[in-house]
C-alpha cells in the first residue's frame, strides 16, 4: 500500500526568454481545487499587463485530480506541457502558473510547447520538495494507570497527536500511518492487554 507521495515544501520561480517572448514561471504547493484557483487569480492581477496565464495543477494523494489551461494559447501547446513537467517530477498538490508577455515573434505551435515546458520546469527545479505521509486519524482510550504502555506505542508508530482530551480516562486522536494502521491497533491492544479503545474518527 502506497501512503506517501511527493509536493513541493515552498515555492520556485524562473523566468525564460525566447526570440523576444518572457515566459514567468511559478511553481506553488496547493492542497485543493479552489486554493489553485486563487493562486492563479492572483497571479493574474499581479502580471494583469501579461498576455497570456497558462497553468496547470495536480491533486490528491494519488494525483486523480489534475487541470490544465492554455488561456488563449494553441490548443496543447502550454498547459498540456506544464503539467508533462509537473508529472516528470512526480509531484501532486501542485500548481505551476506559467504567464507570458508577447515579445513581437510568434513561436510555432512546437515553439510555445519548448517555452512553456522548459520555463515550468525551471520554476520547478527551483522549488523544494518533501515527502509526505498518508495518516489515518484514530481516537484511543485508555485509563491513567495505563499511559506508560500507551504512550510506547504511541513513540513506535510516531503516531501524531492532533487532539486530547483527560477526564476519568484519557482520549487522543492520533495520526498513524495509513499502512501501520492494522498493526498499531494489534499493539496497542497487546499492551493494554485489551484494557484501551481504538476507534477510527469518522466509523
Amino acid at each position: 500500500m502506497t501512503d506517501t507521495y511527493h509536493t513541493l515544501d515552498g515555492s520556485g520561480r524562473a523566468e525564460h526568454t525566447v526570440d523576444g517572448s518572457r515566459f514567468l514561471a511559478e511553481a506553488a504547493a496547493v492542497a485543493s481545487r479552489a486554493a489553485a484557483e486563487e493562486t492563479i487569480a492572483a497571479v493574474r492581477a499581479r502580471e494583469h499587463k501579461a498576455t497570456h496565464h497558462c497553468s496547470a495543477y495536480r491533486l490528491g494523494v494519488t494525483g486523480d485530480t489534475f487541470r490544465y489551461d492554455d488561456d488563449g494559447e494553441p490548443s496543447g501547446t502550454a498547459g498540456r506541457p506544464i503539467l508533462r513537467q509537473i508529472d516528470a517530477c512526480d509531484l501532486t498538490n501542485t500548481l505551476v502558473v506559467v504567464t507570458r508577455y508577447f515579445g513581437g515573434t510568434e513561436l510555432g505551435t512546437g515553439g510555445l510547447a519548448r517555452a512553456y515546458g522548459d520555463a515550468a520546469a525551471a520554476a520547478l527545479e527551483r522549488a523544494d520538495k518533501v515527502e509526505r505521509v498518508v495518516r489515518t486519524p484514530l481516537r484511543i482510550r485508555y485509563d491513567y494507570d495505563d499511559t506508560a504502555p500507551a504512550e510506547r506505542v504511541l513513540r513506535q508508530f510516531d503516531a501524531d497527536v492532533r487532539a486530547s482530551e483527560y477526564t476519568d480516562v484519557t482520549t487522543l486522536t492520533v495520526g498513524v500511518r495509513q499502512s501501520e494502521v492494522d498493526a498499531f491497533v494489534d499493539a496497542f491492544t497487546n499492551a493494554l492487554s485489551d484494557r484501551g479503545d481504538v476507534l477510527r474518527v469518522g466509523r
